[in-house]
């Protein structure tokens, strides 16, 4: 089962929305393709049916994924120990500086300059998830294992 926080939810859903909302374009688009004459040799007609048949299947991608997961409730989350949601500030063994890491059930599709996201089933994530401050926790990377210490749970 997959967990994801309320945000991440809303954002499923709202693509889902976006998918079923465009479903009546795309049909326009191809009944105006369709009205051009040949369809063997009509462009507009097979791109507007690949699209079609690609948002059809994110859309069953989306529905079916959604009725497996489940949704955290943040307002019991522990701010002692690392779960889905939380940022996390770490140092790695040798380092000065200390990065931080935000646990996500899904990558929002933007790269946040102040901090980087991993999901419960990376490695790092793995690594990090119900870790509390001042443990020591170890990723393993294509170089070999890694050792960060939590620093801070934001």
């Amino acid at each position: 089962m997959e967990m994801v926080t309320p945000a991440e939810k809303a954002a499923l859903e709202s693509r889902l929305a976006a998918l079923i909302g465009n479903r009546q374009v795309i049909s326009q688009k191809i009944a105006e393709a369709r009205a051009l004459g040949d369809l063997k040799e009509n462009g507009d007609y097979h791109a507007a049916r690949e699209q079609q048949g690609m948002e059809e299947a994110e859309i069953r991608r989306l529905q079916e994924r959604l009725s497996r997961l489940s949704v955290i409730d943040e307002s019991r989350r522990q701010t002692d120990i690392v779960f889905l949601g939380a940022t996390v500030r770490v140092q790695e063994e040798g380092a000065d500086e200390t990065e931080l890491f935000k646990m996500v059930g899904e990558f929002s599709g933007t790269m946040p300059e102040d901090y980087t996201e991993v999901t419960a089933t990376s490695p790092m994530g793995e690594a990090l998830m119900k870790a509390r401050v001042g443990e020591t926790v170890g990723v393993r990377t294509p170089r070999g294992v890694k050792k960060f210490k939590i620093v801070e749970i934001l």
